[in-house]
């Protein structure tokens, strides 16, 4: 018969083997946890952006059924064919396109509050004319709050939605070369696009 020989020196860790890749995991989730949040984040604000952008569309072809789509067209004609919580002139500051100062809800550029959290600014600007590269535009700030701190970009800025007069609708960034509404003309500008924004 063999006898068993007892180890003086059992395998496994020790404690202090066992806290250092504790401490190691904590370090590694730390900078992982952050970045999926932001990711999360992004994503969700990008969802909620190709949601408004989709009623809008669907607001200006209702408008276009209905006749009432002219040259004179503003966003805030659009409102009585979209879905949204409450209308905002009260002053309420919420954010604007990367690189740009923040935006203010009242009388001349009101906002409309929508059920997915987010706030949509309607410029006061018309189509001021007919052509497939007269447009209007938006802003939709997802969170509906002003961010005060010096990011210039990232999930806490705007998307400036460009609504052509043939329906045709897209971002600042991806605008039509000779784009031009009551207010000026002007051309695609990337650096107004916030990062988490794709189509």
């Amino acid at each position: 018969m063999y006898a068993h020989k007892i180890s003086k020196h059992p395998k496994g860790f020790t404690l202090a083997e066992l806290l250092i890749a504790v401490a190691l995991l904590g370090v590694i989730g730390t900078f992982t946890i952050n970045k999926l949040m932001v990711t999360q984040q992004a994503s969700a604000n990008n969802a909620k952006a190709q949601e408004v952008a989709a009623m809008i569309s669907t607001a200006f072809q209702k408008a276009q059924n209905d006749g009432i789509i002219s040259a004179s067209t503003k966003p805030a004609d659009l409102t009585p064919y979209m879905n949204y919580l409450s209308l905002d002139t009260s002053g309420t500051v919420i954010d604007n396109v990367p690189s740009n100062a923040s935006s203010t809800c009242v009388a001349g550029t009101p906002c409309i509050w929508l059920h997915n959290g987010g706030v949509l600014l309607l410029n006061n600007y018309t189509f001021a004319g007919t052509s497939n590269l007269n447009a209007i535009d938006f802003r939709f700030d997802p969170d509906g709050r002003n961010n005060t701190t010096s990011i210039a970009d990232g999930p806490l800025k705007a998307v400036q939605l460009e609504l052509y007069y043939n329906g045709f609708i897209t971002t600042r960034g991806k605008v039509k070369t000779g784009t031009l509404n009551s207010c000026c003309g002007f051309g695609p500008n990337t650096a107004l696009d916030p990062s988490w924004f794709s189509w």
